[in-house]
C-alpha cells in the first residue's frame, strides 16, 4: 500500500488497515512503521491531502486525522490514520440555509461545496423536489446529506477518487469473483469463512404508527397505521414504531418496510477472509461487488452482496482481505422524508426485492 502525500510516495509501512463499509460514513485507513533515523518526513502534517493506493488503484482520498510518534527504550515508531471526504461532513456543521423548490442536488451542493466538496454524482433515474428545507443550526452536514438522500429512496458514499455518490445498490451487476470452500480442498481460495446467524433485532412484524397535522387547505389525519410482516421470522416478535415524518399511511408503510429489511441484514453475515487484495481478475475487492459464495460445510451456493471490506497487512499475517458480505437483494432503500426535507414526489428506489415479506396494514 502507498500513500501519495505532497506529490511524494510513501510505501514502507510495517503494518496497515484500510477499511471501506457503506453503512458507515467515513471510510478510514491506518498505517504504522519503525523510524530507524527518528525523523518524521516533513510533508506528513496532519490535515494534509493523501491519496491511498493498492498497486496504481487509488482506493480512498482524504487528508490525515491524527499523527502519533513514540519513542521507548530500544524503540522509535510512527503511526498515522485518516478518512475519506466524508469526515468533514460527520466532523462538521452543515451550512445554515433555507431553501424552496430545491432539488436534490441542489441540496447536496448547498451543503458539501462551502466544506471543500466540489465532485458529486446523483446517481438517480429522477429525484424529488423539496417544497422547503430548513437546516439549522447543529445539524451535522453528513446527516443533512444523508437525510436529503433517504429523502429519495437514496444514499450517500466517496467514491476512491473523492466523488460523493448519492445513488442505491445495483443488484443487476454480475458477480466479480467466487468464494470456495470445499472439504477436499480442491479449488479452496479462502483462508476462513464464518457464518453467523442472528435473532438480535429481528421482528416478525413492524407497526409504524403516524399522524398529519391540519392544513389551510387538508385536514388532518389521526391514527395513520401501516404494519408489515416477515415470514422468515417464526416466532413472534413484534415492534410498534411512531414516526412523526410518517404524514401518510404510504410513508408508514416505506419506513416499515425499511426497519424489517434492515432486520433481516443483521440477521446474517458472512464474513471471509482472502489473500491478498483482489480478485481472481485483478480487480480490487469494493464495497458494493456481489459476490459467488460456495462453502460446503456451511452448506452455501449462492450471491451475496459486498457490504464491507478492510485491507490489511502486518508482521506475521502477510497481506489479506476481510469480506463483509450480507444477503444478496435485501438493503433495500424505500424514500423516506424527513420534516426538514419534504418530497413533492418519489424517487428511485434501489433494485431488487426482499423475499418472504408481506404487507398487512
Amino acid at each position: 500500500m502507498n500513500l501519495l502525500i505532497g506529490g511524494k510516495v510513501h510505501s514502507t509501512w510495517s503494518r496497515y488497515d484500510v477499511d471501506s463499509d457503506l453503512l458507515i460514513p467515513a471510510d478510514a485507513w491506518q498505517v504504522e512503521l519503525g523510524l530507524p533515523q527518528g525523523k518524521l518526513p516533513p510533508l506528513v502534517q496532519e490535515g494534509v491531502q493523501v491519496e491511498v493506493r493498492i498497486g496504481r488503484d487509488t482506493v480512498m482520498t482524504g487528508r490525515v486525522d491524527e499523527i502519533t510518534h513514540e519513542v521507548s527504550e530500544g524503540s522509535n515508531s510512527f503511526s498515522m490514520s485518516g478518512r475519506d471526504g466524508a469526515a468533514i461532513l460527520v466532523d462538521c456543521s452543515a451550512p445554515i440555509f433555507t431553501a424552496k423548490m430545491a432539488t436534490l442536488a441542489e441540496i447536496v451542493a448547498s451543503v458539501v461545496k462551502p466544506l471543500g466538496l466540489a465532485k458529486v454524482r446523483i446517481d438517480a433515474d429522477r429525484a424529488s423536489t423539496v417544497d422547503k428545507i430548513n437546516v439549522e443550526p447543529g445539524d451535522t452536514a453528513w446527516d443533512t446529506v444523508m437525510h436529503a438522500a433517504e429523502a429519495n429512496g437514496l444514499w450517500p458514499w466517496f467514491e476512491p477518487d473523492g466523488t460523493l455518490v448519492v445513488g442505491g445498490p445495483d443488484y443487476s451487476k454480475p458477480p466479480v469473483a467466487s468464494l470456495v470452500m470445499k472439504r477436499d480442498g480442491r479449488g479452496n481460495n479462502l483462508i476462513s469463512l464464518a457464518h453467523t446467524r442472528s435473532m438480535a433485532d429481528r421482528y416478525s412484524e413492524v407497526t409504524v404508527l403516524g399522524q398529519a397535522h391540519g392544513t389551510a387547505v387538508e385536514n388532518g389525519q389521526n391514527a395513520i397505521r401501516a404494519t408489515v410482516r416477515d415470514e422468515a421470522v417464526q416466532l413472534y416478535r413484534p415492534k410498534v414504531v411512531t414516526d412523526h415524518d410518517a404524514t401518510n399511511r404510504d410513508t408508514a408503510r416505506s419506513r416499515a418496510r425499511k426497519i424489517i429489511s434492515d432486520s433481516r441484514l443483521k440477521g446474517r453475515t458472512l464474513t471471509a477472509r482472502v489473500k491478498g487484495h483482489r480478485t481472481s481478475d485483478g480487480v480490487l475487492w469494493t464495497p458494493g461487488q456481489r459476490i459467488h459464495v460456495l462453502s460446503e460445510p456451511h452448506e452455501i451456493d449462492a450471491v451475496f452482496f459486498l457490504m464491507a471490506r478492510r485491507f490489511s497487512r502486518g508482521r506475521g499475517q502477510g497481506t489479506t482481505t476481510t469480506l463483509t458480505l450480507k444477503e444478496d437483494g435485501v438493503w433495500v432503500l424505500d424514500a423516506h422524508p424527513h420534516k426538514r426535507a419534504k418530497k413533492r414526489a418519489k424517487g428511485r428506489t434501489a433494485k431488487g426485492e426482499i423475499l418472504e415479506i408481506v404487507d398487512v396494514g
